[in-house]
Formats: C-alpha cells, structure tokens, sequence
C-alpha cells in the first residue's frame, strides 16, 4: 500500500494496525520531510485505525507528529521493543522474512533520502578519520569528475519562494529535481560533518543535497538587497531555531508556525532573480537582482554627493564614538 500523500510504502495488517516500513534498512524514499507523511492522518483515522505500529529509527519525529494531530493514538513501536540492536540484526530479520532491502552486511550505509537530499551513515563512516569512499555518493560526481566548464544557472524568485530555473517556471518539486540533476553533475553540495542528535549522542553523515545548496546560496543573496541589516539579523537568529524544532520533529509547533509567518512577512519583497557559476563542487554568485533591491548605486558610489554626503560623516562618527571617547576620559 502506498501512502496518499508521499507514495511511501506501509501495510495495514490482519490485526487492523497500520505499519509504517523501515528506513533503517534503506526503503526510505520519502519525498518530503517525516511530519508530512502522517498529515493526511484523516485518511486512515476515518478507516478505523487506531494503532499505529512504528517500525522505524526516526521515532522522535513520528511521535510528536502522532500527539500533534491526533492524542488518541496509540504507537507500538517493535524497534525498542524486539531483540534487533542494530542494522546487522535487521538485515537478518528482513532476509528471514524475505524483505527485500538494498543493502548487505558489505555494504551497509544507512541512507536517508528525499527530495532535499541523501544523507549516508554508518560502515566506515562511523570512524570520523575515515575519508567517505567515492563510489558511496549517489546523486553528485566527484567535484573532480566534474566538467572543465562551469555552468550558469539564474533562480528566480517571488516573495521569498523560488519559482523558476533558467526562465523557466516549474512547480516547487520539479524545480528542486531540476536543480538537483544540474547541481550533481558539478559535485555541487557535498558535507561531511559531526553533528549532535536529539538524544544527546554525536554522530557523523555525510550529505549531498546538489539543489539545497543552490537555492540556499540564491536565496541568501537576494535577501541581501532586499532586506535590511536589523532584519537579517534577527532572521539569522530565529534560523538557528528554526532548525532545531524541525530537526526535532516539531514541526506542528506553534512556535515554528509563528516563526513561518514572521519569515513569509519580511521576504514579501524578496523578489527578483540570481545568476550562479556551478564549478566543481562550488556555487558562485555572478549577479542578483531585484525591483524592490535596496541597493542605490546613486548612493554607494564614491563618484556623487548628490544623496550622500562624504562631510556628513564627521558628527556621525563623533557620536557613534561618544561611549568609547567617555570610557577613554574615566580611564584617563
């Protein structure tokens, strides 16, 4: 059975529970993030269900979406419960039941994929020190495969949302599988990081998300020009925040629904277009632009004292300095 929303695999079984397939043996191919998949929980609380038995390593994330949307319903969670300690122990309990999975005792990476990106942990990863194999990376050449010519990529952008590749206007899926395919064949958007889990524990992934990193880079820059230094300050901050409740699977949070609306008002004029040179591994800007930029070139210039005035400086700096001139007076 697949699920309404994502296609992502799952069964309702004899008992009337609704199971929910394992990512940790690599049949994650969700094309959005955890909390949407169980968004269109009417679909099968309408049916009747009423247990839902989570078979999956992303628990956290599941179950404050479950209390989220519907307190009512009961999760059985197998993984905590089974004698499975870990991906050797699930792959011989798939291959006893006849699961098929793509991954072996060889080769046994836990990926994570979707839209976004593909992350990779596990095998040699989990030693820090060890450099990722080449042949591990799926979605993205080797920055040093990748062509002798970069590539010249403009995203245009309306309101904060990117909304076109190179002119032409695609829906918000297809325009990031776009990027995706254009940023891979540069070895655009490879990390390899440690990061700290909600639980408390350090791990290391190493990431590829080719289409993230381009729009992320647009984005950024056309938000320079758009918004002011106080404004992108404070939206630096929540960012971090941000991050952190949807890393934690809060995503129904009325804290991250605020911080979208605060987000969806200070981009409003973020609208305009940003050219980006893709070359082996790394994303340039070459140019931005936007009718709402605040940007005066009348005023940056060196060349005009018609709006800024050089003599205006003087008092400016006199006072700005006051705090500094006084601290100097007392030590003095």
């Amino acid at each position: 059975m697949q699920h309404p929303i994502t296609n992502w695999p799952f069964q309702l079984n004899s008992d009337g529970h609704l199971s929910i397939l394992p990512d940790n043996l690599g049949r994650k191919h969700m094309p959005y993030n955890n909390p949407l998949l169980i968004k269109s929980r009417d679909v099968w609380w309408r049916k009747g269900w009423r247990v839902v038995k989570l078979l999956v390593n992303v628990e956290v994330r599941f179950e404050l979406t479950f209390f989220a949307l519907n307190p009512e319903l009961n999760v059985v969670a197998p993984w905590r419960e089974w004698e499975i300690r870990g991906r050797e122990d699930a792959i011989e309990y798939a291959k006893k039941h006849n699961v098929p999975v793509p991954v072996t005792k060889k080769s046994i990476y836990s990926r994570d994929r979707n839209l976004w990106h593909l992350s990779h942990e596990g095998d040699i990863l989990e030693d820090p020190a060890n450099e990722p194999q080449k042949d591990m990376y799926m979605m993205s050449v080797d920055p040093e495969d990748a062509p002798n010519q970069p590539e010249y990529v403009e995203i245009g952008i309306v309101s904060g949302l990117p909304i076109s590749v190179n002119g032409k206007e695609l829906s918000p899926a297809s325009l990031l599988s776009e990027l995706n395919e254009i940023g891979g064949r540069h070895g655009i958007g490879r990390i390899d990081m440690v990061e700290n889990r909600l639980v408390g524990m350090k791990s290391r992934g190493v990431y590829e998300t080719p289409g993230g990193t381009i729009l992320f880079a647009a984005a950024l820059e056309l938000e320079s020009l758009t918004l002011d230094r106080e404004t992108i300050q404070v939206k630096d901050t929540l960012a971090l925040k941000y991050a952190e409740l949807v890393y934690a699977g809060r995503w129904f949070d009325p804290l991250r629904e605020s911080m979208d609306a605060f987000m969806e008002k200070i981009t409003a004029t973020t609208t305009g277009s940003v050219t980006l040179k893709l070359y082996k591994g790394s994303v340039t800007v070459t140019g931005r632009k936007s009718p709402y930029s605040l940007y005066r070139q009348d005023i940056s210039s060196f060349e005009s004292g018609q709006i800024y005035d050089q003599a205006d400086a003087a008092g400016f700096i006199r006072l700005y300095g006051l705090p500094m001139r006084v601290r100097a007076m007392l030590e003095n």
